[in-house]
């Protein structure tokens, strides 16, 4: 692993000149170079990474002021966009496009002189919670390569997991960030819907994505989403309110406070969570009750709603959102001659788009259609208004809800790829905060008797950040948390 634990200690260096930028991107070139059957990138931007580290290496010598992210070197999704480099979204639909812009996130830090180093493998259009949708092969976890990494951001979870950059960028519409989190043993952050400018952000389901965090450091996610958060003339969905200082009041959470937590009882008792784990957690409160906070169960009745909820939504949106994609202004374009328009589409959107696209692009078509628009989509909808009601309801009364990520650990590839019900029903944790749109963080707990990390999910209120990064930030510094 890097010697730097953190941009910190990064920066410390590098300003003490014990190493540079230069060094840096090497290191994390050549470790990409030696673990490259973990198919994490699907593109590497060797010499334009090198280019841009000398540059700042030569105004640091100068004397010149660098960014608050000088050479943090950081990996981004293939959903996210990046001007003159392709973005596939991880699909042969997309196979070859150049992005024509930038997504404003990807602006911000590199007006803050970070480098992105290269695009990361994911599911195809971030439908999955594997990896194992992806056009160009599924990535490996890098604890077990026999196991999945999660998804749909499993390449930007195990770019940190197996130490290929410093920091990540996922996607998160259900789970995408913080389920491959969990699975690899990182942070993983899915901030407030709108915190963070969906611009340049390839759409899977546009009430429910938002662009996350991964890393090792609390600090270092902290430090990352204050550069991309906050209002964006481009996106009309982006709040307009005030950026805290996240990472200067992260330092505040090292005093004495005490929190009240909640946690779910329907979810910490339900059928499908590993009963390991749900004795790990039992234990995890008990830690947090004799360090004087206050956990108590609450009753969430909506629990076994949420998952049919999110995905007749999610589906609608998304077979509106890839509407756009039949092979005429780009993309994949079939090679069969002489077929009328109708046909020319079928063809381009048959051969362009994966299995799991494909079924999530019906059953949305079906869910908006006139016969049963108002028995799925609108009931799914007044769901999801009841789950937000009952969720903020909780939160009023505690300042975090505490509850696994995941059911499970890390599952081995193949395993669940025949059963797509219980695929779905894996993501019954992490749908949560996405209907609510609220901020939640998975952080490392411990390991399971299978050697697989698995970690606990914040949750707190909408635009509440900084409250959840103290906490984050609290358990793991007091030791609670067992980083892998």
């Amino acid at each position: 692993m890097s010697e730097f634990s953190s941009i910190i200690s990064f920066h410390e260096a590098l300003y003490a000149g014990r190493t540079s930028c230069t060094v840096q991107v090497r290191y994390y070139l050549d470790r990409i170079a030696q673990l490259k059957h973990l198919n994490a990138f699907l593109e590497v931007y060797e010499e334009e990474a090198l280019e841009k580290a000398q540059q700042l290496d030569a105004r640091l010598k100068n004397g010149e002021q660098l960014g608050v992210l000088a050479g943090v070197v950081i990996g981004i999704k293939d959903v996210i966009c990046y001007k003159g480099h392709n973005v596939s979204a991880a699909s042969h639909i997309l196979e070859g496009f150049k992005s024509l812009f930038s997504a404003t996130a990807v602006e911000r830090l590199l007006a803050a002189d970070a480098i992105i180093i290269g695009n990361l493998n994911c599911d195809e259009f971030a439908m999955g919670s594997t990896n194992e949708n992806s056009a160009f092969g599924p990535t490996l976890n890098a604890l077990d390569n026999s196991r999945v990494p999660g998804g749909s951001s499993g390449g930007s979870a195990v770019a940190i997991q197996a130490d290929l950059c410093q920091i990540s960028l996922g996607s998160d519409t259900g789970g995408s960030v913080r389920q491959p989190a969990d699975f690899c043993g990182v942070i993983g952050l899915k901030p407030t819907y709108g915190r963070i400018s969906r611009y340049g952000l390839i759409a899977y389901a546009s009430s429910f994505d938002q662009i996350g965090i991964f890393g090792r450091d609390i600090g270092d996610v902290a430090a990352v989403l204050q550069i991309m958060a906050g209002p964006d003339e481009f996106d009309s969905t982006a709040s307009q309110r005030e950026v805290p200082n996240y990472l200067t009041h992260l330092g505040t959470s090292a005093d004495n406070k005490t929190y009240k937590f909640a946690y779910l009882r329907d979810a910490q008792y339900h059928d499908g969570l590993d009963k390991e784990m749900r004795e790990g957690f039992i234990d995890f409160f008990e830690k947090l009750q004799d360090q004087g906070h206050m956990v108590s169960g609450k009753s969430f009745e909506y629990l076994d709603h949420i998952v049919p909820a999110y995905y007749v939504l999610t589906t609608a949106e998304a077979s509106s959102n890839l509407s756009r994609y039949d092979g005429v202004k780009f993309g994949h374009r079939t090679e069969e001659k002489n077929l009328d328009l109708t046909a020319f589409y079928k063809k381009n959107r048959s051969e362009g788009f994966g299995k799991e696209v494909k079924r999530r692009i019906l059953l949305g078509t079906f869910v908006l259609s006139a016969g049963y628009y108002d028995a799925y989509y609108t009931k799914a909808q007044q769901v999801r208004r009841l789950v937000t009601e009952k969720l903020n309801e909780i939160l009023e009364e505690n300042d975090a809800i505490l509850m696994p990520t995941v059911p499970t650990t890390a599952f081995k590839l193949g395993e669940k790829t025949d059963d797509q019900i219980a695929m779905y029903l894996a993501d019954i944790y992490t749908v949560l905060a996405n209907l609510a749109g609220v901020p939640a963080i998975s952080v490392p707990l411990c390991r399971h008797s299978n050697g697989m990390p698995y970690g606990v999910q914040i949750i707190t209120r909408k635009f509440s950040e900084e409250s959840l990064l103290q906490i984050a930030n609290r358990l793991m510094a007091k030791e609670q948390v067992i980083v892998v």
